[in-house]
């Protein structure tokens, strides 16, 4: 059983910043890749940023460059998102996935992060 627990969402002003955390329950699995997702009310769920846990490499939307930051602790199993210079446009639910080893796929429930202006 795969279980993702997403935390660290909440009111913040523009211009603050929020760490968000992805916690994998995965035992006896792997954790291959993890995603951070967001959605909008009124808007589809789209795509934050990603990083593999074999080396560490990291994608964004463009949209995040620069603000935000995708890491990931092996040992905790957990994969972070380091949001910076936050908008209002950045309010949301956002949502952790992550690829396990043999290509499930597992989402977390979501957090809620609002920004106000």
């Amino acid at each position: 059983q795969v279980q993702l627990v997403e935390t660290g969402g909440g009111l913040v002003q523009a211009g603050g910043s929020l760490r968000l955390s992805c916690i994998a329950s995965a035992r006896g699995f792997i954790v291959a890749h993890t995603a951070w997702f967001r959605q909008a009310p009124g808007k589809e769920r789209e795509f934050v940023a990603g990083i593999a846990w074999s080396d560490g490499s990291t994608s964004y939307a463009d949209s995040m460059k620069g603000r935000f930051t995708i890491s990931r602790d092996s040992a905790k199993n957990t994969a972070y998102l380091q949001m910076n210079s936050l908008k209002p446009e950045d309010t949301a639910v956002y949502y952790c996935r992550a690829v396990i080893s043999g290509g499930n796929l597992y989402w977390g429930q979501g957090t809620q992060v609002t920004v106000s202006s």
